[in-house]
């Protein structure tokens, strides 16, 4: 890769490692609802000149129905559940259980497609990356919550069925207009919650983590990424997934002083070695070209 496309890997890797960490200090004082309304109120509004600049919302419109079920299974309900259940569990935690959304996928895409068959390689995969969640989570029984876990198991499944839907329904459109209007749709379903429930009290540091989910996470993500994409093609740019919970371990531990446990010393490993393998994809395999930028919208 050239040294740009080697800059925008590394910007996404850390974009979207760093949600976790704001999405932990912004719950504080700020209710989850509340919370997906402001990041995706502003992340829309900061995206939209951007999208209508390149005739990026009319194409997607007649696809409505297909839209409405992408926003509300890979935006809506996985990031007030993340939001949720980030009052409860650490933001490394929550970033490492997010690495097995991959493993989750490749189930999926075996239900979506028969010419992707499970072979050796990727049963293997399968096989470290369950061990790898089962040592993650046994070694830490003490330390976590049974309705957070089961909110992170409902979003792994939403991020690992969104992009297939995308795939599927919503290939041929611009990926930037999907962006603009999923989030709009979800600002505007979660704006009697914001109105019920604003925040009493925002410290700076809630300020600031809520302003960077919208237009750092958010906003910017989306524009290095399609850049990216551009780049090195989408294949290639979905190996952030990868990397993206080791950020977010090291700044949970760094600026949180969360503690860094037997758990994820196991687990993340045998999660990363199972969802690199289980991922891997056979040549004559096509693969989508359009849908990947937006796949990887709500990994964080």
């Amino acid at each position: 890769m050239s040294r740009r496309s080697w800059l925008l890997f590394a910007a996404m890797c850390v974009i979207w490692g760093v949600p976790y960490l704001m999405i932990r200090v912004a719950v504080r004082d700020v209710s989850p609802g509340t919370l997906v309304f402001a990041r995706t109120a502003l992340g829309a509004l900061l995206l939209l000149p951007i999208a209508l600049s390149r005739g990026a919302l009319r194409p997607v419109l007649p696809l409505w129905r297909a839209l409405l079920v992408y926003t509300a299974i890979e935006v809506a309900l996985p990031w007030f559940l993340l939001s949720d259940a980030e009052t409860k569990l650490s933001s490394s935690l929550t970033g490492l259980l997010i690495a097995a959304v991959p493993l989750v996928g490749v189930g999926v895409a075996r239900l979506w497609r028969s010419d992707d068959p499970v072979d050796t390689s990727r049963a293997l995969g399968l096989l470290l990356g369950i061990a790898g969640v089962v040592a993650l989570l046994g070694l830490d029984l003490g330390q976590v919550h049974a309705i957070p876990l089961l909110e992170v198991a409902v979003v792994v499944v939403c991020y690992a069925v969104g992009p297939a839907i995308l795939s599927r329904h919503l290939s041929n459109v611009p990926g930037m207009g999907v962006v603009v209007l999923s989030l709009a749709i979800t600002a505007i379903a979660y704006l009697p919650v914001a109105v019920v429930s604003p925040p009493r009290h925002l410290p700076a540091n809630v300020t600031w983590s809520v302003l960077g989910l919208a237009s750092i996470c958010t906003a910017l993500a989306f524009i290095v990424f399609f850049a990216l994409i551009a780049d090195i093609g989408p294949a290639r740019a979905t190996v952030i997934t990868y990397v993206n919970p080791a950020v977010a371990v090291l700044l949970g531990v760094a600026l949180l002083g969360e503690r860094f446990t037997a758990g994820m010393a196991v687990g993340f490993p045998l999660i990363l070695a199972g969802s690199v393998l289980a991922a891997r994809r056979r040549r004559h395999v096509s693969r989508p070209t359009v849908a990947a930028p937006v796949a990887e919208s709500a990994t964080g």
